[in-house]
C-alpha cells in the first residue's frame, strides 16, 4: 500500500510512503526487543541527558517542523510552531521528573515492604493526524525516560512528521530501535500488538478505532489506554464574565480548526444570559479568519481531509433541518469550512449526539445550573468539561457532578505534562501524563523482605 501526504489546502501530493511488509515490520519488532534489553538498563541520568538534547533539537528546528505539519495536516503556523515548542517542553519536563515520579514506594509493615517500578517492554503506539508531534511526545517521552521503548503507527497523512519525530531521537543519540515509526496497514496491527516484546498499547483517535484497538489489547492481555471521541460541554452560569466566557469559548472551539478531542463543542448556557452570551460568542466567531494557513492574518486554516469536510456538513445540515438555528457561518469549499456558530440546539439534535471535528460550535439552553449539568451528562462521551462562573465555592461543587475525566473552571481546557489527562465513558481509559500516566506502562513490583 502506498500512503500519500496531501497538503489539506492545495490538495497537492506531498510525498508517498510504502507500508512495510511482514518481513520488514518483524525486523522493527526484533529491533526493539534487542534495544530494549539494553536501554531499561541504562540510568535516568543517561536517559535524561538525550531527552534534553532532543528537546532542544526540536526547539531549535521548530520553524521547519511546524512548516511539516501545516504542510501535511493544514493549521496555521503559529499553532504548528507552538505545538513543536510544547513537545520539547514536554521533553524537558520528564528527563527533569521521571526518576522522583518513580521512585520507590515504601509501606509502614512490620516487615520491609516497598514497591519498585520497572519498565513493561515496547510500548505500541497509534497516534492521531491533529497534532502530529503533541501527541506523539506526550507518551513517548514518559515512557522512554522509564525505560521502555516504543513502535508509532502515526495517521496515513502524517506519516512524514512520524520519520522527522524519529530522526530527532536518532539525532539525539537514543539508541536505534528506542524510538521506531512503523508504517503498517490496518491489517498488520494485530501483528505488533501480539509480539512478545509489546506489553502496552497506546491509542488516541475515534471511539472505532479505539474498540478496535482495545479488543485486539484485550485478546492478548496487554495493558491499553485509550482517550477516544469528546463532545466536551462548555458550561456559562448567569454569573459568569461573559465577555471572557465568549472570548475563550470560540478560542477553544475554533483551536486547530476545531479538529481535537477537547475542543468545546457544547456549549450549554442558562437562559437568562444566553442572548447576551450568544451575541458576544456569534462575534468572536465572525472575526476569525479562515485561508491559507502559511498566511499572516489567517486565525484557522483548512480541514485535514475532505472527508472531514463532507461529515461536517452533513452534520451541519441536518442540524438545521432539526431546528437549530444558524447563526453566523456555515460556507465550505473545498477543505475550507468557515467558522459556524448554531443556536437552539436540542438534546436529540446530531450536532449534539454525534462528536463534530471541524469550526462548529453549536449552542444549548439550559433552565438553569442543575439543568446545565443534567445536558452536560446526557452523553455518551467524557473527556472534558468547562464551567464559567464567578463562585468558585459552586463551580466545585458542580465540577464533582460532571461526568468527565478533566474539568477547567473559568478556563481553557487543555493538557499539560504535570496534570493526568485521560477520559471516561465512550471518551476511553486511562491517563496520560503526570506521576499517574508515567506509571501506566510500568510493572509495579511489590518486594517483601523477612
Amino acid at each position: 500500500m502506498i500512503f500519500k501526504s496531501i497538503n489539506p489546502f492545495t490538495q497537492e501530493v506531498i510525498a508517498e510512503y510504502e507500508s512495510l511488509t511482514n518481513a520488514a515490520l518483524n525486523k522493527k519488532i526484533t529491533l526493539a526487543e534487542n534495544a530494549f534489553s539494553k536501554w531499561k538498563q541504562t540510568s535516568f541520568q543517561e536517559r535524561a541527558e538525550m531527552m534534553q538534547k532532543l528537546a532542544n533539537i526540536l526547539r531549535e528546528n521548530k520553524q521547519k517542523l511546524g512548516l511539516l505539519i501545516t504542510n501535511e495536516m493544514g493549521k496555521i503556523l503559529s499553532e504548528s510552531v507552538a505545538e513543536v515548542e510544547k513537545s520539547s517542553s514536554n521533553c524537558d519536563y520528564y528527563a527533569e521528573n521521571a526518576e522522583q515520579m518513580l521512585k520507590d514506594v515504601y509501606y509502614e509493615t512490620p516487615f520491609k515492604s516497598m514497591s519498585v517500578y520497572d519498565p513493561m517492554g515496547a510500548v505500541f503506539a497509534v497516534m492521531p493526524w491533529n497534532y502530529p508531534f503533541w501527541q506523539v511526545l506526550r507518551y513517548a517521552a514518559p515512557a522512554i525516560m522509564a525505560g521502555n521503548v516504543t513502535l508509532l503507527k502515526h495517521a496515513s497523512n502524517v506519516i512524514g512528521c512520524a520519520k522527522a519525530i524519529e530522526s530527532a531521537f536518532l539525532e539525539a543519540g537514543f539508541p536505534e530501535g528506542v524510538f521506531q515509526q512503523i508504517s503498517i496497514e490496518v491489517s498488520q496491527v494485530e501483528t505488533v500488538i501480539s509480539s512478545n516484546i509489546v506489553q502496552g498499547i497506546t491509542l488516541t483517535g475515534s471511539e472505532a478505532a479505539g474498540s478496535s484497538v482495545a479488543s485486539l489489547a484485550g485478546k492478548h492481555i496487554k495493558k491499553s489506554v485509550m482517550e477516544l471521541g469528546g463532545s466536551d460541554p462548555f458550561i456559562i452560569l448567569e454569573d459568569a464574565n461573559l465577555s471572557k466566557a465568549a472570548e475563550v469559548a470560540a478560542h477553544s472551539r475554533m483551536l486547530n480548526a476545531g479538529q481535537a478531542c477537547i475542543c468545546a463543542k457544547r456549549f450549554i448556557v442558562t437562559e437568562k444570559v444566553a442572548d447576551e452570551f450568544v451575541s458576544l460568542f456569534s462575534a468572536n466567531i465572525a472575526s476569525l479568519k479562515q485561508g491559507n494557513p502559511l498566511q499572516d492574518g489567517i486565525d484557522l486554516g483548512p480541514l485535514a481531509r475532505l472527508d472531514l469536510v463532507d461529515t461536517l456538513a452533513d452534520q451541519l445540515q441536518k442540524s438545521l433541518k432539526q431546528g437549530a438555528k444558524l447563526v453566523t457561518g456555515g460556507s465550505y469549499e473545498n477543505c475550507n469550512f468557515q467558522p459556524t456558530l448554531i443556536d437552539f440546539v436540542s438534546v436529540d439534535s446530531i450536532a449534539f449526539q454525534q462528536e463534530t471535528f471541524g469550526p462548529l460550535a453549536t449552542v444549548i439552553r439550559a433552565k438553569d445550573e442543575n439543568d446545565a449539568i443534567a445536558i452536560a451528562n446526557n452523553h455518551r462521551y467524557g473527556l472534558a468539561a468547562a464551567i464559567w462562573t464567578e463562585d468558585r465555592e459552586k463551580a466545585y461543587k458542580l465540577a464533582r457532578k460532571i461526568e468527565s475525566g478533566n474539568v477547567f473552571v473559568n478556563s481553557l481546557v487543555r493538557s499539560v505534562s504535570q496534570v493526568p489527562f485521560g477520559g471516561i465513558k465512550k471518551s476511553g481509559y486511562g491517563r496520560e501524563l503526570g506521576a499517574v500516566g508515567i506509571k501506566e506502562f510500568m510493572n509495579m513490583k511489590s518486594l517483601v523482605i523477612e
